[in-house]
């Protein structure tokens, strides 16, 4: 197994800028444990760092709910994470991210209204949690604010609650002799539009002495708004590349990387943009749960010919109860547009096309339920009565985008480039 840290990663990286055989790397959601098998098979073959990045509501803490993906705790995350590994032989770098933590970042927390003060001990806390399962990046998110919505937060405010954060993690770490660990920062939610060099400058020299002063480093990642933005399942924003390669430019001044969110569904050109404007990270997550969705769902349109040609009589459910459970979770209003967002569940379900629409951004946040996974065990018996493999399937349908990304953003044989270059 390497051990090229986060950090050497990300240095690396940099260095290879100067000579012109960089990449960018693509922070993955984890949607679901065949999301992580085909990554894992993709980095063995491809030869890339892949990036884990999980919200707090898909991993967290039993006592704060869990996450939505697999039940996951940050152990638990941790531990099949490794399973995976091992099982498809890939023996590189990988990195366990903490995405958007921070207070309110609990969809129930933000809900509740809690104050500030709570909020962030309940943040204390699951970063702790993050740091003891051994993740490798945190990313400190204090904007999503209850008290703020709409509004983009002071910068006072946001410097204020990454220090705090940050500092207090760094002292845990030391006191109780845990490995270093990278951080993440940004200075307002990316929402489609562009972040500022100068505003993005004013952050990165504010937090450099703040965190010099507390003996804290610097972080790894400073999140920049590139205009990108998801919504539905298309890329809906506007890529500004003269805008990011001044952020990543500025950044690299700094010896820390421009991530960029909301990189899903980009086209082959915008990928390729990312190289000579020198982004160092990317993320995508909803994309590829979407890809894991449709791909049950073809699935289920095989299994329906079986049954029409004498080949199946006790067909699986899974479409109905996949299409029913996802829209009941209501967590597809933060992927649409307009009036939509204020969508009722009868309305959707008694409108077909709609129905299909939502189940299509949202499927995945019902992967986990009971029934959903006796449905997809069942449709995956009645298709290997008939010679199908449904898991391997779903496994390589999830491939098809990544392997977009990976071409488009240089990502082949970057592990043993990254190396190179750090020993040079």
């Amino acid at each position: 197994m390497s051990n090229l840290t986060i950090r050497q990663c990300v240095q690396g990286l940099l260095k290879l800028q100067d000579s012109g055989d960089h990449a960018t790397m693509v922070g993955i959601g984890p949607m679901s444990p065949n999301l992580i098998q085909a990554v894992f098979e993709l980095a063995r073959d491809e030869d890339f760092p892949p990036m884990f990045i999980a919200s707090r509501n898909q991993v967290d803490m039993d006592e704060m709910g869990a996450g939505y993906v697999n039940g996951w705790d940050q152990n638990r995350f941790a531990a099949d994470i490794k399973k995976v590994a091992d099982e498809v032989g890939y023996t590189g770098p990988y990195y366990l991210c903490r995405d958007h933590g921070g207070p309110w970042q609990r969809d129930e927390e933000r809900n509740a209204h809690l104050p500030e003060d709570e909020a962030m001990e309940l943040a204390r806390k699951s970063f702790v949690a993050d740091m003891e399962a051994g993740f490798d990046l945190l990313m400190v998110d204090p904007t999503k604010d209850p008290y703020q919505i709409g509004k983009v937060i002071p910068l006072d405010v946001v410097l204020r609650r990454t220090i705090d954060l940050i500092d207090y993690l760094e002292q845990y770490r030391r006191e109780h002799n845990l490995p270093e660990v990278a951080y993440e920062v940004g200075t307002e939610e990316t929402n489609g539009g562009l972040t500022s060099t100068e505003k993005y400058e004013e952050f990165i020299s504010q937090l450099q002495p703040e965190l010099e002063k507390r003996g804290c480093p610097m972080p790894t990642f400073i999140v920049g708004q590139t205009g990108t933005l998801t919504r539905l399942t298309e890329q809906v924003g506007h890529y500004n590349f003269k805008n990011a390669r001044e952020l990543a430019d500025m950044a690299k001044r700094y010896g820390v990387g421009l991530k960029e969110h909301n990189a899903d569904y980009l086209d082959d050109a915008t990928l390729l943009e990312h190289i000579p404007a020198h982004v160092t990270a990317s993320n995508v997550a909803p994309q590829y749960g979407t890809e894991e969705t449709r791909a049950y769902l073809k699935l289920c349109a095989t299994e329906q010919i079986l049954v029409e040609n004498g080949l199946c009589d006790d067909p699986s459910d899974l479409r109905h109860v996949l299409l029913v459970k996802a829209i009941k979770t209501e967590r597809w209003r933060k992927w649409m547009t307009g009036d939509d967002v204020n969508l009722q569940v009868d309305d959707i379900l008694g409108n077909e096309e709609l129905s299909l629409q939502i189940l299509d951004i949202s499927g995945h946040y019902v992967f986990n339920d009971p029934e959903v996974k006796a449905e997809v065990a069942k449709l995956y018996r009645n298709l290997a009565a008939q010679d199908i493999d449904g898991q391997r399937f779903v496994v390589e349908h999830i491939k098809r985008p990544i392997k977009q990304y990976i071409v488009g953003l240089n990502l082949k044989g970057v592990t043993t480039r990254i190396e190179r270059a750090l020993e040079a």
